[in-house]
């Protein structure tokens, strides 16, 4: 019977065992093998040199990205407490809404290097070339022993790790300090110790996968579980040992994601409320109600109390084509159809393959990751921003990188080469849909990858029997090339183009999308509702407390999706006598209090977390707190009307204006609560 994937068992026979010995940990064959060719070895740091470079490059330009995020880096840089429970402010009066394992990096950074937009942002572009380097092993190690060509192998490491170096949306993550760079590091870091387990037959490699997912745990919560699925069903189908023991070490594996994740959440619900910081995003204080309401179940049906806005409000329309619309195509779409059929090829062709083939596991992971993930994006109901599709590269760049090299390989044959032809001619017609929805963006682009991808594609059906080197050289080169054009090109307008705010995408900033934000708006001066174009300065409109009107200037929304940019009068008054006060001032929203915060470098509360919905604190808390001398001001601002939670900002917010004399600094409406 013939195979067309020769699997690492010891009954493929004598050659591949040989060969897969190579690769076998601990041989000094396999040191050797793994060391590899000095070419390979430069191809590889050229790849990796050059996603760090599209990563680093500018960043300075962002200023503090996503300040919700900096200013809690900043707070954990200046008080253990606050590191440890993920707080807004170093005087610990709310957390952010997500665990917090992305801020321990970066408030380790900012400690050891200062406040400064680098320390904060040049970690998660490292995560970007740690995600690309394990992203090129896993595919090297999966595709060695189906090619007995360690060269090849080499190449569909490379093509993995440049299709996900250079999706744009990961180049917009990756320069950028949300938790998302470090999740997608943490589930690649799985997926390859999953993998390794099943080639292995090491257990200690699926342990570990189960603690990188719990690690992802906390960085972003449920999501983490998106590709459990996958793993645990590429374990189960080509794992080696019986299938009782199969089940016993998934069971393992899952234990340690428990414990992984569990030992902090312990911790939150062990420690008495009135020694830790309030949870943000929760409306009873609760990190299991932000983990099962908020952050999870909320996001799927829409029920999210406290949010300000679901899916169906903008991010594009619940259903099958969600990814390819335009909120979220320019961001991940680019070779979804590519893989998809790169992945279906390498079942068909492996299906004869030993139940452990290695490709037939690789395959299950990445397809799985880029299934179960993409469809509940796809069709959830609640907040759902396009920076979340960052999930799915991992997913195509495996499918792409190992479907691409090993159907390369068996071109001779026709139907793997039309197989492999029409990958190519998805990927520009996807290519040519997807950049006519930017129409200004180099118009011309969009004509040369559909053409070039049709030419090449019938060139790779025509001379697949061809043996000239230079044609079959020539041919592959110019198909990578015309496959990434576009994407590249995304990616480095995306690298140009400075982001800021709560709410970013990747690409060219040419189209108005989402409810009432521009693509890259922050950074382009773009208008957004209640705003002056280009300040942000927030409208006049209904105050807090009857005519209390906002005068700082804010971001998106009132200030709620957008930091706030206090004046140099302001930021003296609130360094005055801080000594004296717990908290500088006192703010609606985190994200109004994260720009004042920044500015000072003194603690800002955030009343409501960061919608300005949760009851932290509540009006009898407030005022006992400023009775206490521990809030020195309350900076004016708009409120947003949330999906339900509690009305303790706007209780606070009249109470002030009804009690304390407004006055103004720097153009910003202040009120002294310490005179």
């Amino acid at each position: 019977m013939t195979t067309y994937f020769k699997p690492l068992t010891e009954t493929a026979g004598q050659a591949s065992t040989a060969q897969s010995s190579r690769l076998a940990p601990g041989s000094r064959a396999g040191q050797r093998s793994n060391r590899g060719p000095v070419r390979q070895r430069l191809e590889l740091t050229a790849v990796l040199l050059g996603t760090a470079v599209l990563y680093i490059w500018g960043l300075g330009a962002s200023g503090w990205a996503n300040a919700f995020y900096s200013a809690a880096a900043q707070a954990g840089s200046q008080d253990w407490t606050a590191w440890f429970f993920g707080s807004s402010d170093a005087a610990n009066s709310i957390t952010v809404d997500k665990p917090p394992a992305a801020l321990w990096i970066t408030g380790l950074s900012v400690r050891m290097f200062g406040l400064s937009s680098w320390s904060i942002l040049v970690p998660q572009a490292l995560m970007g070339v740690a995600t690309a380097w394990i992203m090129y092993l896993a595919v090297r190690r999966a595709a060695f022993p189906a090619t007995d060509n360690l060269r090849l192998a080499h190449r569909a490491g490379l093509l993995a790790a440049a299709v996900l170096a250079l999706t744009p949306v990961a180049t917009l993550m990756f320069r950028f300090n949300n938790p998302d760079a470090l999740l997608v590091l943490l589930m690649t870091a799985a997926g390859y110790a999953v993998l390794r387990s099943i080639q292995d037959r090491k257990l200690r490699w699926l342990i570990l996968a189960g603690v990188f997912l719990g690690f992802g745990f906390l960085a972003k919560q449920l999501q983490v579980l998106l590709v459990v699925p996958g793993f645990g069903l590429a374990y189960l189908v080509c794992a080696y040992p019986k299938p009782g023991r199969r089940v016993l070490h998934l069971l393992a594996a899952v234990g340690a994601m428990v414990a992984s994740a569990g030992w902090w959440i312990a911790a939150v619900e062990l420690v008495p409320a009135n020694l830790r910081p309030y949870i943000g995003g929760s409306q009873n204080n609760s990190i299991l109600e932000l983990t099962f309401g908020y952050n999870g179940l909320g996001r799927l049906n829409g029920d999210e109390t406290g949010s300000v806005g679901g899916g169906g409000n903008g991010w594009g329309t619940p259903g099958l084509l969600r990814m390819f619309g335009t909120e979220f195509g320019g961001q991940i779409a680019w070779l979804i159809p590519s893989a998809l059929i790169l992945g279906g090829a390498l079942l068909w062709l492996g299906r004869r393959a030993p139940r452990t083939d290695v490709v037939r596991a690789s395959v299950i992971v990445w397809g799985s990751w880029l299934l179960v993930t993409g469809l509940v994006f796809s069709y959830m109901q609640g907040i759902i921003h396009p920076y979340y599709s960052v999930a799915l590269a991992p997913g195509i760049a495996g499918l792409v990188g190992l479907g691409g090299v090993l159907l390369w390989q068996r071109r001779s044959r026709l139907p793997v080469a039309l197989l492999l032809g029409a990958s190519l001619v998805a990927a520009g017609f996807t290519a040519f849909a997807l950049l006519g929805q930017a129409p200004a963006f180099l118009p011309w682009l969009r004509w040369v990858v559909v053409l070039g991808a049709v030419v090449l594609a019938a060139a790779v059906v025509v001379t697949g029997r061809w043996r000239q080197v230079w044609v079959t050289r020539t041919t592959a080169g110019l198909a990578v090339a015309v496959a990434l054009a576009a994407p590249l090109a995304y990616s480095v307008a995306t690298a140009a183009t400075p982001h800021t705010g709560a709410i970013v995408s990747a690409g060219p900033a040419t189209a108005v999308f989402g409810p009432g934000f521009g693509r890259n708006a922050s950074a382009q001066g773009i208008r957004r509702p209640g705003t002056q174009q280009g300040t942000g300065q927030t409208l006049g409109g209904q105050g807090f407390g009857g005519g209390f009107a906002g005068g700082g200037q804010g971001g998106a929304m009132g200030g709620l999706l957008g930091a706030s940019t206090p004046s140099s009068e302001l930021v003296s008054a609130l360094k005055a006598d801080a000594d004296n006060y717990t908290w500088a001032a006192a703010v609606v929203g985190s994200n109004n209090a994260a720009g004042y915060q920044l500015a000072a470098g003194l603690p800002v509360m955030a009343v409501g977390g960061f919608n300005g919905t949760d009851p932290s604190p509540t009006l009898a808390q407030f005022q006992q707190l400023v009775a206490d001398g521990k809030i020195h001001y309350f900076i004016g601002g708009r409120l947003m009307q949330g999906n339900g939670g509690s009305d303790a900002s706007s209780e606070i917010a009249a109470w002030v204006a009804a009690n304390y004399q407004a006055t103004t600094i720097g153009g910003t409406t202040v009120y002294d609560l310490g005179g």
